[in-house]
C-alpha cells in the first residue's frame, strides 16, 4: 500500500522558496524528509519527532519542518534555495529510531523532483 506521497515538488530559480508536502495514511511517532540528487547518497534533510523537529546542518536556518495531524501532513517550507538543493525529496516514517543518520526508515514516499536552477 502506498502510505506516503509528496507533492509540491518543480523548478525554481535560486534564492526562490517551494514548499513540498507528504499525504500520508498513518503517522509514526517519526516523520521526516531525505533527499537524492544523482550520483550522490541519499541524506536525511529534516524531522520531526513527537512534535520536536529537527534539520541536517546544510539546512543553515532555510527550511521549515511541520506536521498536520488532522490532515495527515507533512510540509517541508524551503527557502532560499540552493542549486545544490535539487534532488529527489522523499517522505519518510519511521517507528523505531529517529535519525536523519539512518537511511532504512519503514516507509517511503516514491518522491518528488525538486531542480532549482542557476
Amino acid at each position: 500500500q502506498v502510505q506516503l506521497v509528496e507533492s509540491g515538488g518543480g523548478s525554481v530559480q535560486a534564492g526562490g522558496s517551494l514548499r513540498l508536502s507528504c499525504k500520508y495514511t498513518w503517522s509514526a511517532y517519526c516523520m521526516g524528509w531525505f533527499r537524492q540528487a544523482p550520483g550522490k547518497k541519499r541524506e536525511g534533510v529534516a524531522l520531526i519527532e513527537n512534535g520536536n523537529p529537527a534539520y541536517a546542518d546544510f539546512v543553515q536556518g532555510r527550511f521549515t519542518i511541520s506536521q498536520d495531524s488532522a490532515k495527515n501532513t507533512l510540509e517541508l517550507q524551503r527557502n532560499s534555495l540552493k542549486p545544490e538543493d535539487s534532488a529527489m525529496y522523499y517522505c519518510a516514517r519511521n517507528s523505531t529510531d529517529c535519525s536523519l543518520w539512518y537511511l532504512y526508515w519503514g516507509a517511503w514516499g516514491q518522491g518528488t523532483q525538486v531542480t532549482v536552477a542557476s
